[in-house]
């Protein structure tokens, strides 16, 4: 690559998210590392330096995001200053997440998790200390976000909208396995469907030792009538359920179809459904869990 080529591309984004304890720090981080941002919880503030130039010599980083918050202690009286030198060198946002002491006194109620500032007998009084700790950087944030009035869902949506690159868009990922039974299911598995139904190419010499991917057991599989017929069932039960996953929030999906062995049926059936997924606009990727253990 030409210098001229260095210098004409554009300088990665990093978004520094602080705030509150229980306003949606997490759930803010989680949603721009789904949108495709390198993401780091709880960095010392004395290394944002050390990182901003890491990411800016590695050309496989295009945006990143932080969060530094009260845990940082002491150090954070530092983020001021520091976020000004930054903002000459790296294209920045500094996000500030807010919400009312009543909503937080309930969060932590419902997770029942201590305050990082636990050294005060009442919960109300560690938020308020550590709103006056905060106050300097509240004032200095490119964003306020009030999660008061945001549920988890809500909250991931807007920051999509807000700091994504067409983040709205963003496909879910669908990972579709395929397993034996007699190995267990997979843990990961959202939806599972048994394919030991149909008719068994383990049965058939020829086919014995091959799988799912080779086309004459695939073709055997797909001679059936019931095959056709499950494969239009569960295509259409995905593309009915993928959107409603996509807007409650779910940027993961694993989709497994199982046999006895994991050879043959059910290799067969999520390299079908993957290919419809994928010519439905989705991103949809096949792997075999059990292909390679014993027949």
């Amino acid at each position: 690559m030409s210098e001229s080529e260095i210098s004409e591309a554009p300088l990665p984004q990093l978004v520094i998210i602080t705030g509150l304890s229980g306003s949606g720090k997490g759930t803010v981080l989680r949603s721009l590392e789904d949108a495709g941002y390198y993401a780091v919880d709880n960095l010392p503030v004395e290394l944002l330096a050390t990182f901003s130039q890491l990411i800016k010599e590695n050309p496989g980083i295009e945006n990143a995001a932080i969060v530094v918050d009260i845990r940082e202690e002491a150090g954070l009286a530092k983020l001021p200053d520091l976020y000004l030198q930054l903002r000459k060198q790296l294209r920045t946002a500094l996000v500030f997440l807010d919400a009312s002491t009543e909503t937080l006194l309930r969060r932590y109620s419902e997770t029942r998790r201590p305050h990082p500032l636990g050294e005060f007998s009442k919960l109300e009084d560690s938020i308020d200390a550590e709103r006056v700790h905060l106050a300097p950087i509240r004032e200095l944030a490119d964003t306020v976000i009030d999660t008061s009035k945001f549920n988890v869902h809500e909250l991931r949506d807007y920051v999509r909208a807000r700091f994504g690159d067409n983040a709205e868009q963003t496909p879910l990922r669908i990972a579709v396995t395929s397993f034996g039974f007699r190995h267990g299911v997979p843990e990961t598995s959202d939806l599972v469907f048994d394919v030991r139904f149909l008719p068994n190419p383990n049965y058939i010499p020829e086919y014995r030792h091959l799988t799912g991917l080779d086309p004459q057991v695939a073709g055997y599989i797909r001679s059936f009538p019931q095959t056709g017929e499950f494969l239009s069932r569960i295509e259409d039960l995905l593309v009915y359920l993928i959107p409603h996953y996509i807007r409650e929030g779910k940027s993961y999906l694993t989709v497994s179809f199982g046999c006895t062995g994991g050879h043959h049926r059910s290799v067969m059936m999520a390299e079908e459904i993957a290919q419809r997924l994928r010519e439905k606009g989705y991103s949809a990727k096949a792997s075999h869990r059990d292909t390679n253990k014993a027949v």
